[in-house]
């Protein structure tokens, strides 16, 4: 069934009409606190939302940050805040919402690609949305953990993150043009992962802060609350790590270290590991690690050759893909990409296709994250010519898995 109900872009009066949407679609308590911090980012240009006579009823919105990807540094359409309210919903709403915003992204002509957290993991696909990051969910038994000894050098200094502010984002900034995944993070966006409302603790501490000092000066840092409990056996607090970053391996070990070690606690857990995360291979026994694989980032590639040629390879590439896209039809059809390490490009071609795919799974593979080949073995990438699938699926990869830090 489709609607009629006007679809238009957001204005400045709509922002508390469809907080109040979201906050109700996300099972959230309304907080003046959370919506003051969410207005600081929400761009009403960059919003789309459904009315039906003076409410909102639909919302999506596009935030405008620079992503990380293979080699280099890229603007990115980051896709959060998407719902319909209950009372309209299977009405065609939602589809109306995402096929407007992709067809504005890409004539604006600013980002060539967009990314998104998918809260129901079935519906963006339907969009040309590929799976390009995954994580794991850690529950760290900390009594059957143990990490190498430590090395000489260093010392931890602990604060709250408004004291420890201008090391965080050192650290963050330094760190992030290196790791596919991560996002750029101005003053707004930090306060919105630094947000720390009663209603965001679920009954824990306040989120605390802790710094590494190697001879350079802050090189790592990790953020942390904890939440009390105690069984018939003594106590039993939950160390909960919400983020930990560092520059080298000292710093990295010695931070997991004092999260491991926090008296009176017994599990730690980390929702936002890398699958290729240093700690798996730190732990004395990495199955007291109780680790969950999870999904992470979303790609869809909206002005796929500007997308293609901007990343780097981690291997001479020349392949021709056969590509389909229902919803952006300039992506679709014949493309050449060429390159490797030092950079590629991506032009148009009328030579025979090496491999053919939805545009869906070349953004799934965009990030390095998701092998050519595993999609193929899936049946969602074929391959034409022999041995092109091997050479592509090779360059495609990077030397760090991809990973995102945050949910936006």
């Amino acid at each position: 069934m489709t609607d009629d109900l006007p679809l238009r872009p957001a204005t400045p009066d709509d922002f508390l009409k469809a907080s109040t949407l979201l906050f109700g679609l996300f099972h959230r308590a309304l907080d003046q606190e959370e919506q003051d911090l969410d207005r600081r980012v929400w761009e009403a240009d960059r919003t789309l939302v459904v009315t039906d006579a003076d409410e909102v009823v639909g919302h999506t919105f596009a935030a405008a940050r620079d992503l990380t990807v293979p080699g280099a540094v890229l603007p990115a359409a980051h896709v959060t805040g998407v719902g319909v309210a209950p009372t309209h919903r299977r009405r065609g709403l939602l589809t109306r919402l995402m096929r407007r915003q992709l067809r504005d992204l890409r004539d604006a002509g600013r980002e060539p690609l967009a990314i998104l957290w998918a809260s129901e993991a079935r519906i963006y696909p339907r969009f040309g949305y590929g799976l390009a990051s995954t994580r794991l969910e850690l529950s760290i038994d900390t009594r059957e953990v143990k990490l190498p000894a430590a090395t000489a050098g260093g010392r931890l200094r602990a604060g709250s993150p408004a004291d420890l502010y201008p090391e965080l984002t050192k650290v963050y900034d330094t760190l992030r043009p290196e790791r596919p995944g991560w996002s750029s993070r101005t003053d707004e966006w930090w306060a919105q992962v630094l947000a720390d409302s009663p209603g965001r603790r679920e009954g824990a501490t306040e989120r605390r802060a802790v710094v590494h000092e190697g001879e350079g000066g802050v090189d790592g840092y990790a953020l942390w609350r904890s939440k009390s409990g105690w069984s018939s056996t003594g106590p039993n607090a939950t160390v909960h790590v919400s983020e930990i970053a560092a520059a080298d391996p000292v710093a990295y070990a010695t931070l997991w270290r004092f999260l491991l070690g926090i008296d009176l606690a017994r599990t730690v857990t980390y929702g936002f590991a890398a699958v290729d995360d240093p700690l798996l291979y730190l732990a004395s026994d990495i199955r007291q690690l109780d680790t969950h694989f999870a999904d992470g980032l979303w790609v869809r590639l909206l002005d796929l050759p500007a997308a293609l040629a901007a990343r780097r390879y981690a291997t001479d590439l020349d392949v021709v893909f056969e590509v389909g896209d229902p919803l952006l039809p300039e992506n679709a059809g014949r493309w050449r990409v060429a390159g490797g390490p030092p950079g590629a490009t991506c032009e148009r071609t009328s030579a025979e296709a090496d491999l053919a795919c939805d545009v869906t799974d070349l953004g799934a593979a965009y990030l390095g994250g998701t092998s050519l080949a595993a999609l193929a073995a899936a049946g969602r990438v074929r391959e034409l010519r022999p041995g092109a699938l091997h050479r592509a699926s090779t360059a495609f990869g990077w030397y760090r898995q991809p990973s995102a830090p945050e949910i936006f």
